[in-house]
């Protein structure tokens, strides 16, 4: 078919449908002409060279093009890798815009731009043309979806749970759409998180990625999905019978039920790697601007650790990042987002910047207010651990949360002192700048490491399968077999393992910040030990629903409802044992178990196993939010002890509510001065008043 081609225009970038054809908009700055290029059902490509260009966007208007037009794109310009140039107008290109893809690059030496055998290696220059071995874009319509309904949870009553397409939905015997969108908005998925009461949903990426070759040719494939390649389009293998749409009915589905979606996104790096990467897209459209160099304009900066770093720093890059992430809020009605190693985002010419541009761009734009940011917050390179240096509104993972709880309950010497700091919002990191201690993210286990259940299961990981011979993954999870390596039928062993697992969910659930639980966890979820399973997309990352534990998801249950019914464990401020101006009191106490205030000596006694806090609304609490209870929570790692309660104002008595000793302990009223704390357990008691 022949297209009569016009000028178009600059804006939108990508593909867009008008009356009579597609507008095509594509930003290059270094190189010399575009190609779209337009596939018919027979693979037969029309290479159509965009004739304008308005600073660095090339732009045309393409008549006769319709919804579900099949093109890819091509660049013309100097293939200088010594100036950071590799320009291949052999290569067949992903738009960076695309909204579908048809499927993902198929590894084959004609992806990349050098000729692989050549001594010279990236040097060298590859003609073959790498069409037949990569996907296609799909041009669409614009979704006419009404405005989402967002619940909107305010984020100090947010539950956030991580969760993965396929590990959610693959092994679910009632979920019929296995492994899609659709399977995760079915009624058995939507029920289970409503029962279990979290507010959010946190998927890893669902943008379209690639597994890495060296996977590949192990048989294996990239399972988490952190190789972003397109930051519009959704994964093909995550589309079910809806299509592209089925994911904004999804998050629909979602919203009906009170519940949030958070997307995990990746724009720090992507698949194309080093100097010695495949030409998928954003190398072959302009190298020089989308990726940061080295002095040699050869190399590649690599602050995500996997071979390149996306120039957020570059104006038209940062506007393809926030474009894409309004696309995900204002089309596809998502809530949030968690970002890949943020701190490469705010990374300049002179290092890590918290007024970066995409920091200041971000927080002014009016599609990203309300909606829930999370920062990963550290990248590889020199000056990337940044726990607590992000701007408000930003949240951060806290891996300082994730290690304390861990080794408070695995019995390490002299942790109660870093074991106080989680309980309240871990303060040093976060109490700036008009932060809220629900800034800190406190998670015990997340994707990256082991599960709940292999914490208390393995000492050391057991990564194996995945091909690296066992090199790979965290060297030290702070974890404890307690008495048998792996899987065992022992009573007094699964006994001692589900009472530690227990104790550490309710420690997540009862700390300051914003909990986050680790999808499976609930329901007892073991990889064998792996902790780094992003390779295995299969049973051992698939949650096994066959085998629930169901003591320990009702008593997960039981913690995430009575976090909820007690405002005092959700406080925005801080607590630093103020005097409260409503009755004089403290808004913080720190008990001992003879009933005694906490020294500092005690705080840095390395046999300490025992941490009591009482909790009250924070000083400076408006008075209509403010309240004159109290919840007092018992941390014992150590052996079983007799507790002295501190003494309750007139009329107001203890009420013992949580014991994660007792799987069928019931809420009840304390008459006496003492109560008896069991080992490895945890104890919550509120006041309420006392009976006449």
């Amino acid at each position: 078919m022949n297209h009569t081609v016009g000028p178009g225009k600059s804006a939108p970038l990508g593909a867009t449908l008008t009356e009579d054809g597609a507008n095509f908009a594509v930003f290059s700055d270094h190189a010399t002409k575009i190609f779209v290029c337009l596939f018919d059902n027979n693979g037969q490509e029309t290479r159509i060279s965009l004739p304008e260009r308005e600073g660095g966007i090339f732009h045309g208007h393409i008549d006769g093009v319709r919804a579900g037009q099949l093109y890819g794109l091509r660049a013309q310009g100097p293939y200088r890798p010594d100036e950071g140039h590799r320009f291949n107008v052999n290569k067949l290109l992903i738009d960076p815009y695309a909204r579908q893809l048809t499927g993902h690059p198929v590894w084959d030496d004609r992806l990349f731009g050098y000729d692989r055998s050549a001594s010279a290696l990236d040097l060298s220059f590859d003609p073959r043309d790498s069409a037949s071995k990569m996907p296609r874009c799909v041009v669409t319509a614009d979704f006419d979806f009404p405005p989402p309904n967002r619940p909107g949870t305010p984020m100090a009553d947010t539950v956030i749970y991580e969760g993965h397409v396929r590990g959610l939905t693959q092994m679910h015997p009632d979920v019929r759409a296995k492994g899609s969108f659709d399977g995760l908005a079915e009624p058995a998925m939507l029920d289970h998180l409503t029962n279990l009461g979290v507010t959010a949903i946190e998927l890893l990426p669902v943008h379209a990625f690639l597994s890495e070759h060296f996977l590949v040719k192990k048989g294996l494939e990239n399972y988490w999905g952190y190789q972003s390649f397109g930051f519009f389009a959704p994964d093909p293998k995550y589309l079910g019978p809806s299509g592209v749409a089925g994911f904004r009915a999804m998050v629909d589905r979602f919203h009906e039920a009170g519940i949030e979606v958070l997307l995990d996104v990746v724009y720090n790096h992507t698949p194309e790697g080093d100097q010695l990467g495949p030409t998928l897209s954003f190398r072959g459209l302009d190298n020089a601007s989308y990726y940061m160099l080295q002095n040699d304009r050869r190399q590649y900066l690599n602050y995500a650790g996997t071979g390149n770093t996306v120039n957020i720093d570059h104006p038209m890059v940062l506007r393809m990042v926030m474009d894409s992430l309004r696309y995900w809020v204002d089309v596809m009605g998502v809530d949030g987002f968690r970002f890949d190693l943020a701190s490469v985002l705010g990374r300049t010419k002179v290092g890590f910047d918290r007024g970066a541009g995409f920091f200041d761009a971000i927080r002014q734009d009016p599609s990203m207010a309300g909606i829930k940011l999370i920062a990963e917050p550290w990248d590889i390179g020199p000056g990337g651990y940044q726990l607590g240096g992000y701007p408000p509104p930003f949240l951060e993972w806290n891996d300082k949360f994730r290690d304390g709880v861990r080794r408070f309950w695995r019995g390490d010497p002299g942790r109660v002192a870093d074991l106080g700091a989680r309980l309240t919002g871990s303060a040093t990191q976060f109490d700036h700048s008009h932060r809220s201690a629900t800034a800190s993210v406190n998670f015990v286990t997340a994707h990256d490491g082991m599960t709940l259940t292999d914490l208390v299961s393995y000492s050391t990981k057991n990564n194996e399968a995945n091909g690296e011979g066992g090199k790979d993954g965290h060297s030290e999870d702070y974890s404890a077999n307690l008495g048998h390596e792996g899987a065992t039928d022992a009573p007094d062993i699964l006994e001692a393992r589900a009472r530690r697992k227990r104790a550490m969910m309710a420690t997540l659930l009862m700390s300051q910040g914003t909990p986050m639980i680790l999808a499976g966890d609930e329901v007892g979820n073991s990889q064998g030990g792996n902790n780094n399973a992003y390779a295995q997309d299969n049973e051992t990352a698939w949650i096994d629903w066959t085998n629930l534990d169901e003591d320990f998801l009702a008593f997960t249950r039981k913690l995430v409802a009575f976090r909820k019914a007690h405002p005092v464990l959700r406080q925005k401020l801080f607590l630093h044992s103020r005097e409260r101006m409503i009755d004089g009191v403290e808004d913080l106490f720190w008990w001992r178990e003879d009933g005694a205030a906490m020294r500092t000596i005690d705080w840095h006694d390395p046999a300490r196993k025992l941490l009591a806090v009482e909790k009250r609304t924070a000083a400076g609490t408006p008075a209509y939010a403010a309240s004159e209870y109290a919840a007092l929570m018992i941390f014992n790692a150590g052996a079983a002890v007799t507790f002295q309660l501190p003494p309750a104002q007139d009329g107001q008595m203890w009420r013992h509510d949580i014991d994660t000793a007792c799987m069928e302990h019931e809420p009840l009223v304390i008459e006496a001065d003492t109560i008896e704390i069991e080992e490895q357990s945890v104890s919550a008691l509120v006041l309420v008043t006392a009976p006449d």
